[in-house]
């Protein structure tokens, strides 16, 4: 069947469309082809098997499941089943894959392969999503490439017809990377990374709490046999001493730096040491490092009180972390969209993450260029490992090198920059504050924290911050310098004063809407204070998501976990009782992010919000969906409702209704979440984003303040002296204050545009609701070698030519 034509079958509606599609949404012209999976094991998969099938059966086609890998594939018979909507219900919370996943020796050899692919020519199958790691794609790929010369020796050996190898001409493969290891180049993050942190981050929480009371040094010991992804982000998240990683063998005589920096950190007065090392960790004589190896160091050297943690296989398992299922549930439905598009000339692809992009890059490109990563480290080209592992990693790496290795100077710059946090707290401005003190005295500055916001730093309420005095913050919820919502307007004359009084040279300010409408406000009163005309940077943090600037905001992740944990723990407590539905009030003020990707990742059957509109006739359309829903074997129901989102429809109103329409159908229960979406431990993305963001920040301050400097004095008047950092779709980028005034919506406190609401039309379909999907902006397949431009020239040359050959 034609492809092209499938995707046809899309209404171009607008993306925030509760219309009803015309029948040629769900009808298709001719027989579509049919996507199935073939799975290994690891947290977030499930959302992309949930994705691909619900959105394949949404188009029309069969889907089917193909149970314990590529075992199952060559085995066929009932490890081969076809799917349903139903069969995919409650999977979101659970680890692992449901449908199974095994290693298969039968596949790897040719006769193993012609099974496979008899199996599939008989159901009429000519699509395969398959998720696992490179081995896995490797193999998707080779069997798609040798798809014609299989079907040849099928017909010859008169196991299939010549009508049969005509309908099933060529095999369209669309991959989707599973690994907790994030080893696979071309993709931020793979399916299951997250989750594994998040793992690894709750075992370092509870282990520093003793290690702190016993003053230990602990060695924590994470997975990673050839990439050192998860061992450095958790080094960063939580502030570690030293890390080991695969791509970076420290240098040589490495073992008096680390007790050299070891002793150092108690002598400032730490109490707590922490080294994390990646299990394929090794020196550059290529010995390995082991945790062991590093507790004889420790304990013979310095004679501090040491233990080892190796936590193995418990990064694998557990629930899926929210990001995972995002993730997983949009790399699902960008892989189908992939397979309708594909023609027999399109390279197997794989679906991956840039930013808060979906991206599609050949699939061969992607395995060479992570086997030039082994290569590299294999030649002992330690830095290109580093940047041929992506620009994510590269940044995570000099952010690390930055706060672990680089000791204070000597000598000062006499420049004074003050960090003050405005507006509610969030999970992750610790991190942020922290980072930005330590790479301020890196710089040489002296560190000034103001507390209580815009009011401590009117009434001068400042004192001077020190290394030792961020110690162990990127764990920590909420606020250390404490934080107020109030606007710096009636206060601008004394503001000034204290500034003036403490010869502040530039100010860090950390928060959400009020943070960004204070620094405006500073910005503006400029023309009639002067001192005010020093460099200001803003960086987002807010559970709300709503600073204009930035894609996402430090804090926003751990009140979504929060949110969809919750609703997990609500979702199973309705279990053994039939047909019920909740309704859950969000916080979020005007904007509907944490109501949409919570309804995303806890599977929600709706999510009201300010930014797509809804009336009565849409609430009805809603409680007629839970209706029919209740006459299926999936009897429970789940509704979210962002705080603000409509002034009348309340979360009351909506419960009452609710209950009212759904007697004798389902009954109702509603539960407002307030104030515990604010509070808790960062998660491992609000520390690494915090810590960045930080780091950034004042970097990007001292070169301002090199700039500004004029006649022995700092003066900032221009719009590019006062910036907001955010990320924007695939980088940190700083925009000026002024210049954000048009995308942003004042009375709502909210952009004028978000790139998340593109989001909503997928949870509805995943909910089974007949909407139509704005595919005018699919993604678009791209070339590693675009995203790899800082790789050596030899590297380019080589990799060019193997890409073309591989075209060939």
């Amino acid at each position: 069947s034609g492809n092209s034509n499938s995707l046809n079958n899309f209404s171009r509606g607008a993306p925030n469309s509760l219309m009803r599609p015309r029948r040629s949404v769900i009808k298709t012209k001719r027989p579509p082809e049919n996507p199935m999976f073939v799975c290994l094991c690891l947290s977030g998969m499930n959302a992309a098997v949930r994705a691909t099938v619900r959105v394949g059966l949404y188009t029309g086609a069969k889907v089917y499941f193909v149970h314990e890998g590529y075992q199952g594939l060559v085995d066929g018979g009932d490890n081969i089943k076809l799917a349903t909507w139903e069969s995919v219900s409650m999977m979101l919370q659970l680890g692992g894959t449901v449908i199974g996943s095994a290693r298969c020796m039968d596949f790897r050899a040719r006769e193993g392969r012609m099974k496979a692919a008899l199996n599939l020519v008989k159901l009429g199958i000519t699509n395969l999503c398959v998720i696992g790691g490179d081995g896995s794609l490797t193999g998707a790929n080779q069997f798609r490439t040798e798809w014609s010369t299989l079907l040849v020796d099928l017909v010859k050996a008169g196991k299939i017809s010549d009508d049969e190898a005509k309908t099933s001409s060529h095999l369209n493969i669309v991959g989707m990377v599973g690994s907790i290891d994030n080893d696979f180049c071309g993709t931020d993050m793979t399916i299951g990374t997250d989750s594994a942190l998040h793992r690894i981050i709750e075992v370092v929480d509870a282990i520093t709490t003793t290690a702190q009371s016993h003053q230990r040094t602990f060695i924590l010991e994470v997975m990673g046999r050839h990439c050192g992804y998860l061992a450095l982000v958790t080094a960063l998240a939580c502030g570690a001493d030293w890390v080991f990683i695969p791509e970076m063998p420290p240098d040589e005589g490495w073992e008096g730096h680390l007790c050299r920096r070891l002793a150092d950190q108690r002598a400032r007065g730490c109490r707590l040491n922490v080294i994390i090392v990646a299990e394929g960790a090794m020196g550059r004589d290529g010995k390995p490092i082991g945790s062991e190896d590093i507790k004889k160091l420790v304990e013979k050297n310095l004679g501090f009180d040491t233990r080892t943690t190796v936590l193995g296989h418990v990064q694998r398992g557990g629930t899926p972390s929210a990001f995972d299922r995002i993730l997983g549930s949009r790399m699902g439905v960008e892989a189908v969209m992939a397979l309708l598009e594909a023609t027999p000339e399109t390279p197997a692809c794989v679906v991956s993450l840039s930013g808060n992009q979906a991206v599609r890059l050949p699939l061969m490109e992607c395995v060479q260029v992570t086997k030039d990563v082994t290569t590299a480290m294999a030649e002992n080209r330690w830095e290109d490992a580093i940047k041929l592992r992506g620009k994510s990693f590269e940044n995570n790496w000099n952010t690390y090198k930055m706060l672990a290795h680089i000791n204070p100077p000597d000598t000062k710059s006499n420049i004074n920059v003050a960090i003050v946090n405005v507006g509610a707290p969030c999970a992750g401005m610790n991190a942020a504050v922290r980072s930005a003190v330590r790479i301020g005295i890196i710089q040489g500055h002296n560190m000034l924290a103001v507390h209580d916001g815009f009011e401590g730093l009117a009434h001068g309420n400042i004192v001077p911050i020190t290394w030792t005095g961020v110690s162990g913050w990127t764990g920590k919820g909420g606020s250390e310098l404490g934080t107020k919502r109030v606007l710096p307007s009636k206060y601008i004359e004394e503001i000034s004063l204290t500034i003036a009084k403490f010869n502040i040279h530039s100010l860090v300010i950390i928060g959400g809407f009020e943070a960004f409408m204070g620094g405006l406000e500073l910005v503006t009163a400029r023309e009639k204070y002067e001192e005010l005309c020093i460099p200001m940077v803003v960086i987002p943090a807010t559970v709300s998501n709503n600073v204009p600037g930035s894609d996402f905001s430090i804090g926003a992740d751990t009140a979504l976990n929060t949110i969809t944990s919750t609703c997990d723990r609500i979702k199973q407590s309705a279990a053994g009782t039939k047909r019920r539905v909740f309704i859950i009030e969000t916080m979020g003020g005007y904007c509907g992010y944490l109501a949409t990707m919570a309804g995303l990742a806890a599977g929600a059957d709706a999510a009201y919000i300010y930014e797509d509109k809804f009336g009565i006739r849409d609430l009805e359309m809603n409680v007629e969906h839970l209706v029919q829903k209740m006459k299926t074997d999936v009897k429970r129901g789940l509704i979210l409702r962002n705080e603000k989102c409509n002034a009348n429809y309340t979360t009351d109103f909506i419960f009452a209704l609710y209950s009212e329409e759904g007697k004798g159908v389902f009954d109702c229960r509603k539960n407002i979440l307030g104030h515990m979406q604010q509070g808790g431990t960062p998660t491992p993305f609000d520390r690494n984003f915090g810590t960045k963001m930080g780091s950034k920040a004042v970097l990007w301050l001292t070169e301002k303040l090199k700039e500004m400097y004029r006649h022995g004095r700092i003066f900032a008047n221009t719009p590019d002296s006062a910036c907001v950092l955010g990320m924007r779709k695939r980088a940190l980028t700083f925009q000026p204050l002024a210049e954000l005034n048009e995308q942003t919506d004042f009375e709502h406190r909210i952009p004028k545009t978000s790139w998340w609401l593109k989001l909503r039309p997928i949870m509805k379909i995943l909910a089974k609701y007949n909407i139509s999907l704005d595919t005018s902006e699919h993604a678009h397949m791209e070339h590693v070698i675009k995203k790899r431009v800082s790789m050596p020239a030899p590297l380019i040359k080589k990799h060019k030519e193997e890409v073309e050959e591989e075209e060939e």
